[in-house]
Order: C-alpha cells, then structure tokens, then sequence
C-alpha cells in the first residue's frame, strides 16, 4: 500500500435558510487533508480471496462441507464481482486506518471515501478527504484569570453561626405587646373555599414563627400589628396555590425568643468541648473555612476551564460539537433510565422542551470542545508531553481501578489503536494541571487565593490528579 497526503479544501456551501428565502448561515470551516491510497494488486487479490472464504463460510453447495467450499467452485458459480465489493467493504477501512496511523492524522470525524480505481478490476486506490483536529494557539492563557469564592470564613458569617446556635438555645417569653416579625404566635387557623375546608390549611393550637412566609401571600403581613386574643378574617392565595381561600385566624398567644447572652461562663456550661468565646469561634471559623475550601476546590476546575474556552477565538468543529452532543444525550437519557425515569418524564416534571435541553447540552458540548482545543494548545506552547514512565503510571492506575494487571491494560490498549487518545488525554491533564498552578485565582472582592492550599499541596494533601477526570472525559474525542 502506498499513501500520499495533501491539503483539501472546505466546498460545502451554506445551509439554506429556514423559511426558504435568502442564504442561511455558513457553515464552520473545516480543516481537511486528502489521503490518496493505492492498493498493490496483490495485496488485493488476499483481501478477495479473504471476501471469499467470508462468502463461503455462508454458502451452502451440494457435495461440499459448510465453509469448505473452495474459492474456484464460488468463482465458477458467483464470479468474481460479488466478491470484489465485498473486498472493497471490508478491507478500504483497514487500509484507511494503516494510512491515518502513517500520516499521524487526528481524525475528528468519519472521512468521505471515493474508490477512484480498480471497483471492477485491476490495481484498486481511493481518496479519503479527512477532517482534522484544528490547531490553535490560545493568547493570554499564561494570565488565567479565575474568580472563586473565597476559601476563608467571614466575620458576618461566624456571626451568623453564632446567632444560629443562640436561637436554637434561646427561650420563648410571653411578649405583652403586639405581634413582630420573628415572633412565635399560636394560632388556631382555618382555611376554607366555597364553604369547603381546603387540605393542610386547618390546623388548632399551631407554633408559628412569624416572618417564614409559609401560610399564604401577605398571611404574616396580617399578622404583624396584631395581640393575643384577636381574631382575623381575610382572603389571601394560599402559597403553592392558584385561587384564593377565605381565612379564619385566632391569636392564642404572642411570644418572642429571648436569645443568651455570649459569655465565657454561658460557652464552657452550654457547649462543653468549648471553654472561651474565642475558642468557640475559632472552631466555628475552622469548620467553615473547611467547607469554602472544599467549595472553592471543586469550583476551581469549572471555573478555570470556563475562563479558557473565552480566550479561544475560532468556533468549535460542527463535528467536534456534534460527536461531543451526543454521547452527553447517551450518558443523561441512560443515567434517567437507571434510576428507573424516562426522559420524556424527567423533560415533563422539570416543565422543559426537548429542544431546549438539547440546547443547554450543547452548549456545555461547545464548551468542552474549546477547551479540548485550548489544553492541546497549551501543551504544545510549554513543551508539555506524556514519556513512557507517564504511560506506564497511568496504566498502573487505570490497572487498580479495573482489577486487572497493568500489562493486560497496556495490551487492551493497544489493540484498540487508543494508545495515542490516551497520551493526548493525560498530556491534556498535565496542561490543565500547569494551568492551575499559574492561573492569577482571586475571591469576589480581587483578593489573591493561596493556589497552593486550592490544590492540596498544603495541609498534607495530595494533588489528585483524579478530580480532573470527569472534566476531561467530556472535553475531548
């Protein structure tokens, strides 16, 4: 076999319009290169001879064994040309694939083949016209901008974790004045529609906090300004509801929570492990802070891929898009299904349309095909590449996680022809990785974020290198 590459030129025209006048929208460039394959006759004549034993294996002729009729006896009675299109079926998309793999060319989609000699006899050859993965550089990527909230607990919000615990250990004191919003009331409530009591609005001797804005709309705004002992009729739309229902309230008793006063004596006898106030916030602070940085963490990887796919100027491959769209729609509609949910019931429950969830995916799927682009970009401005000792941790991991040996994985990959996907994939992550380390993260207000303690290596953790995964599975083909 011989193969020869060139650049081929995009001819599509553009899509008409959808109401039939004028020109549509042009389609996105593609970047394409044409292989010109010849195949020797010789090494043609195998693959017929290959098409035969194929066809005899499913013939069935008098005096011959099932799949040991010879190959003369099929010729003499099928000719030649039967088996000929057969050859051409099975064995252009092998000679397709050796010549790919000999030019390096990183397909992006199914390539348009044309047999250009040899269909009825003689040497075959053929033009494949391949798209490409584009190649793109990514201005301003050294400066990655990320905004994340901050990792470090608030004074407001310590406070509030304060006050939080102060209710939750204050006292209800009968109020002698009228009602305010934060009051408990107890009331004896009933609801009613033409005469009928309407479901969950009747209720006797009922705690309410007023202020919750549970009941209806504008029920607690009725309830404020009033004492004990009154008694309210009003119509109002009971929350959850569409028409209005007629309410009958009495006001049994009006109280107020009375919060405790913080001290070091009230701390060390209510909250045991505590012995200061000082103490109690700095631990209030610490768990906090734990949370937000967990927050941050698993912000910081969305955040900062989303930052890159803004720096990328060029559209995203239809294709790319297309192949990416999909496999989003497999993964969601088979998630629903395992849990037992059609699709159609989930689109119906959530008040959605198909076209519009559809839309919502695609655009993640533009996303992730610009940031596959972008972080192959990266790569190749920093000299970033996955050697054979990268190779070789990587199959020990994906080893562990699958139960089987290390050499059982290299081998699995390499039958399938996936060891260059794989290289590219963790040369993507080591980019991803470098990124992150230089990127500029600041909180709401501009101020800088330790990047060191984002990404564990501070705290006596490790960086792992598995919370990118999931990102990356989504972000390339």
């Amino acid at each position: 076999m011989k193969s020869t590459i060139e650049h081929a030129e995009d001819t599509r025209e553009a899509v008409p319009a959808a109401d039939g006048e004028g020109a549509g929208a042009a389609p996105t460039p593609r970047q394409l290169v044409k292989l010109a394959v010849s195949i020797d006759e010789a090494d043609f004549d195998r693959d017929i001879d290959q098409a035969f034993r194929k066809i005899g294996r499913e013939a069935t002729l008098p005096g011959f064994r099932a799949g040991k009729v010879p190959r003369k006896v099929l010729e003499a009675r099928i000719g030649i040309a039967a088996a000929r299109d057969e050859a051409l079926r099975d064995a252009v998309p092998s000679y397709l694939a050796q010549a790919v793999r000999e030019h390096d060319i990183d397909l992006i989609a199914t390539p348009e083949v044309e047999i250009t000699g040899g269909a009825d006899e003689g040497p075959v050859s053929f033009e494949a016209v391949c798209e490409v993965r584009p190649v793109i550089t990514v201005p301003g990527y050294g400066g990655l901008r990320v905004e994340l909230p901050s990792p470090a607990a608030s004074d407001t919000e310590i406070d509030e974790a304060v006050d939080t615990e102060r209710r939750r250990q204050g006292a209800l004191v009968e109020a002698e004045r009228p009602i305010a919003s934060g009051d408990h009331v107890t009331l004896t409530l009933a609801g009613t529609r033409d005469g009928e009591p309407v479901p969950g609005l009747n209720t006797e001797d009922w705690l309410y906090e007023v202020g919750k804005g549970w009941v209806a709309e504008g029920f607690d705004d009725r309830l404020i300004g009033s004492t004990a002992g009154d008694e309210l009729s009003f119509s109002a739309n009971p929350s959850g509801m569409s028409e209005p229902a007629d309410f009958e309230v009495t006001i049994t008793t009006v109280q107020e929570l009375v919060l405790p006063k913080i001290t070091d004596e009230w701390v060390s006898e209510n909250l045991g492990e505590f012995d200061t106030i000082d103490a109690w916030r700095g631990s209030i602070a610490e768990r906090l802070g734990t949370q937000k940085l967990n927050q941050a963490r698993n912000l910081l990887i969305e955040r900062a891929t989303t930052a890159l796919a803004e720096l990328v100027d060029v559209p995203a491959p239809d294709s790319m898009v297309s192949g990416d769209l999909q496999a989003r729609v497999q993964n969601t509609v088979q998630q629903f299904q395992s849990q037992g949910i059609s699709i159609d019931q989930w689109l119906s429950a959530t008040g959605q349309s198909a076209d519009s969830f559809i839309e919502a995916l695609k655009e993640q799927s533009v996303k992730a095909v610009k940031v596959d682009l972008a972080l192959r970009a990266v790569a190749t401005a920093e000299a970033i590449e996955a050697d054979d000792d990268d190779l070789n941790a990587e199959y020990a991991r994906i080893a562990m996680q699958v139960r089987q040996k290390a050499s059982e994985v290299r081998k699995a990959y390499e039958k399938n022809d996936a060891v260059t996907d794989l290289k590219a994939q963790m040369r993507k992550s080591k980019a991803l990785d470098w990124l992150l380390e230089h990127a500029e993260v600041v909180d709401e207000g501009g101020n800088a974020i330790d990047t060191d303690l984002l990404l564990g290596k501070t705290h006596d953790h490790d960086h792992d290198h598995d919370d990118h995964d999931h990102e990356h599975d989504h972000e390339g083909h």
